[in-house]
């Protein structure tokens, strides 16, 4: 079995940024060379999440109202009491950390309005990373 681990590294703009990393996580599965297995995506932090999505324009912007009247700000969660970004974790724990995908022939397996979205949750631009790890043979 072969194992390839890299990293994804960027910018974020702060609540509610959404980054489509469809390109660079199928980038990474190529550079692998393997054939058949999966890659997980996994994002390592409490207030970032990793999404399948459609990228469009009017979707994204549903997705982004959706999650703020989910989980609105400043509803009086304990959590505030620290560093007022609770609401930022209750949407990171519904969405969560990690997507798998398999990988069948060499190339990730998606449906075709299926990208990969990493959601930046927190209240402020942050500088995150997120892990690709692709196994298999």
């Amino acid at each position: 079995m072969t194992v390839l681990t890299r990293e994804l590294r960027f910018q974020t703009k702060g609540e509610i940024d959404l980054i489509d990393i469809t390109r660079e996580v199928e980038r990474i599965v190529e550079e692998s060379g393997i054939e058949n297995g999966q890659v997980l995506v996994f994002v390592p932090g409490a207030t970032g999440a990793i999404v399948t999505i459609e990228h469009e324009s009017g979707l994204l912007e549903d997705f982004k109202r959706a999650l703020r009247e989910l989980i609105p700000k400043g509803k009086g969660y304990l959590h505030d009491r620290i560093d007022d970004n609770a609401h930022s974790h209750l949407r990171a724990t519904l969405l969560g950390a990690s997507e798998c995908f398999p990988v069948v022939d060499g190339r990730l397996v998606r449906g075709t309005w299926q990208q990969i979205f990493f959601v930046e949750l927190d209240v402020i631009p942050r500088h995150r990373r997120v892990v690709v790890h692709v196994m298999g043979e």
